[in-house]
């Protein structure tokens, strides 16, 4: 017979359906987020909260994406929507849509420059 550290294996199905409480991603999730979404925690974790929730909160002192926090945590993204699910219900994480790209000028303006700065 093995030991229980043995048994309880840091990625078994048991161990993320006690983490998640047999939630799944898609039910908890009553917020859009997606891989890129970014999260930041709005206070340090207090004591007695879940260990991957104070986790989550300690990581994000500064934005990190969904995906970053399932890579830090070692945890499948859907057990960490989960996770997020909660802790934005709470109010302790914000979650935010990451900086959308900046639009291209106009060709005729950059051409104007272009022409500018040959004229000196």
């Amino acid at each position: 017979m093995s030991g229980a550290g043995q048994d309880w294996e840091d990625e078994s199905p048991e161990r993320l359906y006690v983490i998640t409480g047999g939630r799944s991603g898609a039910a908890a999730q009553t917020f859009s987020l997606d891989l890129v979404t970014l999260i930041v925690a709005k206070a340090a974790p207090r004591p007695g909260i879940q260990p991957e929730h104070a986790a989550i909160m300690r990581l994000c002192h500064s934005p990190l994406s969904v995906a970053e926090l399932s890579a830090y945590l070692k945890l499948p993204v859907s057990v960490v929507t989960v996770l997020l699910g909660d802790l934005l219900a709470d109010g302790r994480v914000v979650a935010r849509a990451p900086v959308p790209p900046a639009e291209l000028p106009d060709r005729s303006l950059i051409e104007a420059v272009i022409h500018g700065l040959q004229q000196l």
